[in-house]
C-alpha cells in the first residue's frame, strides 16, 4: 500500500455539523438496550460455529481447509460490509438498519441449522454474516444519538462488553445444548432469539430523540460520494496508519478464538476439552478487563499509542514463540495460560488504530475512516485462518508449522507501522496545531448526527470498545476437526 500520497488539509468544521446534545435519560437508555439486545444476539450467532466446529465437520463431511472457509467466507462479508454499512446508517437510519441487520442474521442461523450441504451452508454463514455487520456500527450510532457527549464513550465501552458477553453465551448455552438436543434444534432454537429481540426493535426503536433530528443530507451522486470518501480517507497517512495498527495487532487472538484455538490446545497440547474451553474463556475475560486499561493508557498518553501497540505484538510474539518452540511434547499449563492472557491484549491493542484514524479525517469522513480501518484485523485473520487449514492438512497436522505464519504477517505489519508513523504523527500535530491557532483542520469534540463511530476526540474509553467488541468477531470454539 503506498504512502506517498500527499494528504490535503481538511476543512474546518462547519457550523451546521454543531447539533445540540441530546438529553439522555430512562428513554436514552431503553432505545439503547433494545439496540444492544440485537448485536448481543447478533454475537452469540457470530460464535455459534466455534462451538459446534467438530460437528460440522461430521455433519458436512469436510477438511479443516473447507472447515476453515466457513469462518473466512463469514470475516470476508463483515469486511467487506464495514463501509457500506457505515454509508446505510448515514443515509438510511440505525433503525431501518439494524431492522435489516437482524432479519438477515437470523435468517442465516435457520439455514444454517436446516442446511443439508456444505455448499448452503456456506451462504447462510454468508447472509448472518452480512447481518451481523450491521450491528456494531449501529449500536454505536444509537449512542451517539440518545445521550450527551460525554457519555458516548461509556455507552460504547458498555456495548462493546455486553456483545463479549454473547461469545460466552456460545461457550456456556449453546455448547451443552447442542451435545444435548443435536445440530437442528440447537441452532433453530437458537434462532428464536433474532426473532424476540425483532419486536421490540421494530416497535420501540428510534433513531433519536424528539428535536434532535440530524440535518438533511446534501442531494450529491451516491457514486462520486463513495468515491469521493474513500479516496479522501486513504489519502491521510493516519487512516493507513490505523489499517496497520489494527492488522498487526488484533489477528493472533481471532483466529485462537474464531477456529484453531481449540484444535491446537486439544490436539497438539494434548488437553481436555474442558481444560482447553476454560483457557479460551480465559482470553475473553482477559481482554475485557485489559480493553480498560488500555483505554486508560491511550486516554491519558497518546504518545503511548505506538509503544503500546508494538509492545502489544512483540509480547504475543514471544509467547507464540515460546509455546510452539518449547522442547517437549506439550508446552506446560503456566506457559498456555500466559499465551491466554496475553492473547487478550489483541483486541484492546486492535483499537489503537481508531486512535490514528479520527484525528485524521474530519468529521463528515469519520465513518469511512473507521470503516477503512476496521478491515485491517479482518484481513489478516482471513489470510491466516485460510493458511493455518492449508498448512495443517500439508504438513500432517503439524500446528507449530503451521502456526509459524503467524509471524509472518506480524513482521509485514510492523515493517509498515514503522514506515507510516512518522508521517502521520506529524501530520497530526499539524492538524491539532492548525485547529489550536484558528486555522487548518478541526477535530470536533463531539460526533456528528452523520456519525456511526465514537467521538474523535481521545478519551478513556476509546480504545476499550473494541477490545470488546468494535465488530470484531471472536467466539469460543470446540473442537473443528474430525475425531481419530
Amino acid at each position: 500500500m503506498s504512502s506517498t500520497s500527499s494528504a490535503s488539509a481538511a476543512p474546518a468544521v462547519p457550523a451546521a455539523s454543531v447539533f445540540k446534545d441530546p438529553p439522555g435519560g430512562r428513554k436514552a437508555v431503553l432505545v439503547w438496550s433494545i439496540g444492544v439486545a440485537v448485536y448481543f444476539v447478533a454475537v452469540i450467532f457470530r460464535t455459534s460455529l466455534g462451538v459446534a466446529g467438530l460437528e460440522a465437520a461430521d455433519r458436512f463431511h469436510v477438511n479443516a481447509s473447507a472447515l476453515s472457509t466457513f469462518s473466512l467466507l463469514q470475516l470476508l462479508v463483515y469486511a467487506g460490509m464495514q463501509i457500506p454499512v457505515g454509508l446505510m446508517v448515514d443515509r438510511l437510519g440505525t433503525k431501518k438498519v439494524l431492522t435489516l441487520g437482524a432479519v438477515l442474521f437470523t435468517a442465516g442461523q435457520i439455514g444454517f441449522a436446516l442446511s443439508p450441504s456444505y455448499g448452503m451452508a456456506l451462504a447462510a454463514r454468508a447472509l448472518l454474516g452480512c447481518g451481523d455487520a450491521m450491528t456494531f456500527i449501529s449500536v454505536l450510532r444509537l449512542g451517539t444519538r440518545w445521550f450527551p457527549a460525554r457519555r458516548g464513550p461509556l455507552m460504547a465501552q458498555l456495548a462493546g462488553l455486553v456483545g463479549m458477553a454473547g461469545n460466552l453465551i456460545s461457550t456456556l448455552v449453546l455448547a451443552p445444548v447442542l451435545h444435548g438436543v443435536g445440530w437442528v434444534p440447537a441452532f433453530a432454537g437458537s434462532a428464536v432469539a433474532g426473532l424476540v429481540v425483532l419486536v421490540p426493535l421494530v416497535l420501540f426503536l428510534r433513531d433519536h430523540p424528539e428535536g434532535h433530528e440530524p440535518a438533511p443530507h446534501e442531494a450529491t451522486g451516491a457514486g462520486g460520494f463513495v468515491r469521493r470518501q474513500i479516496a479522501d480517507s486513504w489519502k491521510e497517512p493516519g487512516t493507513k496508519l490505523g489499517l496497520w495498527v489494527h492488522f498487526t495487532t488484533q489477528f493472533p487472538a481471532m483466529v485462537f478464538l474464531l477456529l484453531w484455538g481449540m484444535p491446537f490446545l486439544v490436539e497438539a497440547q494434548g488437553l481436555s476439552r474442558t481444560t482447553a474451553g476454560g483457557l479460551l474463556t480465559l482470553v475473553v475475560a482477559s481482554n475485557m478487563a485489559l480493553g480498560l486499561v488500555y483505554g486508560q493508557i491511550v486516554g491519558r498518553r497518546q504518545s503511548s499509542r505506538i509503544p503500546l501497540a508494538l509492545g502489544t505484538v512483540a509480547l504475543t510474539a514471544l509467547l507464540w514463540g515460546s509455546v510452539l518452540a518449547y522442547p517437549g511434547d506439550h508446552a506446560p499449563m503456566w506457559l498456555l495460560i500466559a499465551l491466554c492472557l496475553v492473547l487478550g491484549t489483541c483486541g484492546p491493542a486492535s483499537m489503537i488504530g481508531f486512535d490514528f484514524a479520527r484525528p485524521a479525517n474530519p468529521a463528515e469522513r469519520q465513518g469511512t475512516a473507521s470503516g477503512i480501518t476496521n478491515m485491517g484485523g479482518f484481513i489478516a485473520s482471513m489470510t491466516t485462518l485460510l493458511v493455518v487449514g492449508l498448512l495443517l492438512d500439508a504438513t500432517g497436522d503439524n500446528y507449530r508449522i503451521a502456526f509459524s505464519s503467524v509471524f509472518v504477517l506480524e513482521l509485514l505489519g510492523i515493517a509498515q507501522i514503522l514506515r507510516l508513523r512518522g508521517r502521520a504523527l506529524a501530520r497530526e500535530r499539524e492538524r491539532v496545531g492548525g485547529a489550536g491557532a484558528g486555522g487548518g483542520a478541526q477535530v470536533p469534540p463531539v460526533a456528528l448526527p452523520s456519525q456511526s463511530v465514537p467521538p474523535p476526540a481521545p478519551v478513556p474509553a476509546a480504545t476499550a470498545v473494541a477490545a470488546a467488541g468494535a465488530g470484531t468477531p471472536v467466539g469460543t470454539p470446540a473442537d473443528p476437526r474430525p475425531a481419530r
